[in-house]
């Protein structure tokens, strides 16, 4: 049972099962689609908070309203996919509220692990701001109220100088305090299974194995981990970009089944070194698309990632690094002396074959 809520019993995980509902978005094709899952699943939770809800649990959590649910979970979204630091460590510890209530339960676990792994990205941002201003603006807002799910409004302030930000950016960056970070905490219980499971999938795919870590920032090694907009599984595939390498999503969602994403990975990662020849540009591209990752490139005349980081967004710009680490630690080798993709091993079984026919009389 959580710590933080008063109460026994069924009513006692009734707020967090109210709040993990909403968290259980289906797969949309359309931003409108979306909202209108969020709202359904909203007007059900607000009846059951109605009709179950004990006054105890109505003086300690505020149930949000539609908007202010939709726009928290969209405001989220934007944020990881925009270029701003601040906003990052702005919305840390509403992001670390909604964590909790989904560790508190076991169905809130898919999303945990997808939101467990955000952090991350929120707390490097708060490190990086108080590493070069010595505070964070966050300091100056009032107290988080209880069971209020929007931050305060981020005040207005001025844009900090082109130098300041790029030492911003840099700590965030920096391989060394991600796996300094990374570091404090061991590998999820997961990968001790999973791991050699998935190695020769890779490795059957041309993939140097040690990639298989990617689990590990995308899920947390969790296979039923799913995202608030429909990624699903280990590897975190988008309905689009499962089918495209091989995965069903109905009737039966193969993005579920550790074995068959990690070979829609592993060939996804193939693909993306062949287009841009280059580790670190790959994992970005796997994280922003390879659409944004290629465009930076052209538009900058540019060919690694390191000059056109800038220009991606801030959590690409720090999943990067962190990918390098989480390999670097739990592998102990340095993953930029990784290989390319070589040939894929039914490729060269064919191979095998063809030179022994080749070579009979």
């Amino acid at each position: 049972m959580s710590n933080f809520l008063p109460i026994s019993g069924r009513h006692s995980s009734l707020s967090l099962a109210l709040l993990i509902l909403l968290f259980a978005v289906t797969e949309s094709k359309s931003d409108t689609e979306l909202n209108e899952v969020w709202h359904r699943l909203h007007d059900l939770g607000q009846s059951w908070f109605d009709e179950l809800a004990p006054d105890v649990v109505r003086e300690w959590i505020e149930f949000p309203d539609r908007g202010e649910w939709v726009q928290f979970w969209l405001s989220v979204e934007e944020i990881m996919h925009a270029d701003s630091y601040e906003d990052l460590a702005w919305i840390r510890p509403e992001a670390e509220a909604a964590l909790r209530y989904l560790k508190a339960t076991p169905i809130g676990e898919p999303y945990a692990a997808w939101l467990s792994q955000r952090m991350d990205y929120l707390d490097m941002a708060e490190f990086a701001l108080r590493a070069v201003y010595g505070t964070s603006q966050r300091d100056q807002a009032p107290p988080r109220s209880a069971g209020r799910i929007m931050p305060p409004p981020r005040p207005p302030a001025p844009r900090p100088p082109p130098e300041t930000e790029r030492r911003v950016r840099n700590v965030a960056r920096d391989r060394q305090n991600w796996e300094q970070k990374i570091g404090r905490h061991p590998a999820p219980k997961r990968a001790e299974t999973l791991v050699p499971r998935l190695k020769p999938i890779f490795e059957e795919e041309g993939i140097p194995p040690e990639w298989v870590w990617l689990a590990e920032v995308e899920s947390s090694f969790n296979p039923e981990a799913r995202s608030p907009v429909g990624a699903t599984g280990l590897f975190q595939f988008m309905p689009a970009t499962a089918e495209r390498f091989g995965l069903r999503v109905t009737p039966v969602d193969d993005r579920l089944d550790p074995d068959r994403s990690a070979r829609a990975a592993a060939r996804y990662l193939r693909f993306l070194h062949g287009r841009f020849d280059s580790w670190p540009l790959a994992l970005a591209a796997y994280n922003a698309g390879e659409g944004r990752v290629g465009r930076a490139l052209k538009t900058h005349h540019a060919s690694t990632f390191e000059e056109i980081a800038d220009h991606l967004p801030a959590e690409t710009q720090m999943y990067v690094p962190k990918v390098l680490a989480t390999v670097a630690l739990r592998e102990g080798i340095d993953p930029m002396s990784l290989p390319p993709p070589g040939r894929r091993a039914d490729a060269l079984s064919s191979a095998v074959v063809l030179s022994r026919n080749e070579d009979r009389p």
